[in-house]
């Protein structure tokens, strides 16, 4: 089944789950695509089986918290960010339910986390304006990074290089290999300041670079050139909140949840709107990601819910 507009205007909610009471900050496939692990501002860590539609456990992190979430290699393993006590990332076995290593080191929020799609390399962004580097294997940082403002990064799908957004106006890119050389390539973009950069996305083919912001417009980046192909605006977000904003698998399309609970679509040839979504969500939309196998994706406020299409196109 291709991924055709008619598909994506078929999507409607085949589920919506109620585990959580409070928002859910975060949520991640695992790259078969068979379970998705939340992160909420109750404490709580949500395994869900994709495929069979349920939640499976329930893990909490009441001393610590937990913000931004990341599955590893390892189907059942993840890292993640804490927002109480200190900003040290965790390293955490599912399994049972015990931390594996921690990575001191950030002194403010990690505001980004981005797992290495070839290697137990991650990097993660942080108010304390640094970007760290890690290894999976040790608690030390492997590189930092200082910068003039608080970053956003993300890796390329080869691995090969990773994206810093910086002051919300600079997209920077690096060679993991050196990137202690600084950047090989600079985009500045025109500075709004009505709104920051809250995060920033390779599509899965590396043609393209998202970025996302906390006001109502999403930037859209040819990856090689840094020129701005499209801005896409028109969804609610007027109380600056952080709204995840994803591409399609086949990077055809670009997504965005709103404040009223709404879903955007748009195709990123085009930059025309190709469906606007309504999950019936009761907050604002943190959360939005396409399942990387099958044909779902999943969006979150407080309750999180599964998206099927109704068509065969």
């Amino acid at each position: 089944m291709k991924l055709t507009d008619n598909v994506l205007r078929s999507f409607r909610v085949a589920k919506v789950f109620r585990e959580n009471s409070d928002k859910i900050n975060c949520f991640d496939f695992s790259s078969n695509g068979e379970t998705i692990i939340s992160s909420s501002d109750d404490d709580s860590l949500v395994l869900y089986d994709c495929q069979e539609g349920k939640p499976k456990r329930t893990l909490y992190s009441k001393k610590y918290g937990v913000d931004l979430i990341r599955y590893t290699h390892a189907a059942n393993t993840v890292v993640y960010s804490s927002n109480k006590i200190d900003d040290t990332i965790r390293y955490l076995s599912l399994h049972d339910n015990k931390y594996i290593r921690y990575f001191p080191g950030h002194n403010k929020r990690v505001t980004a986390l981005s797992m290495s799609p070839v290697d137990d390399t991650f990097i993660s962004g942080s108010v304390d304006k640094t970007i760290r580097l890690w290894d999976l294997r040790s608690p030390n940082c492997q590189g930092l990074m200082h910068l003039q403002g608080k970053p956003v990064c993300s890796f390329d799908p080869e691995g090969l290089i990773f994206a810093a957004g910086v002051n919300s106006e600079m997209v920077k890119l690096y060679d993991l290999r050196s990137f202690d050389k600084g950047p090989f390539a600079t985009f500045k973009l025109q500075y709004d300041r009505t709104c920051e950069w809250t995060g920033l996305k390779f599509s899965n083919d590396g043609k393209l670079i998202l970025v996302s912001t906390n006001g109502g417009a999403l930037r859209l980046l040819d990856a090689f050139k840094g020129a701005v192909m499209h801005s896409f605006g028109g969804y609610n977000n007027s109380k600056a909140v952080t709204l995840e904003a994803s591409f399609t698998p086949d990077s055809q399309c670009i997504m965005i949840g709103s404040e009223d609970g709404k879903i955007h679509v748009w195709n990123a040839e085009s930059g025309m709107k190709v469906a606007v979504l309504d999950g019936k969500h009761t907050g604002p939309v943190t959360c939005l990601q396409f399942n990387p196998k099958f044909m779902t994706f999943s969006s979150a406020c407080s309750n999180m819910a599964f998206w099927l299409p109704t068509i065969d196109d």
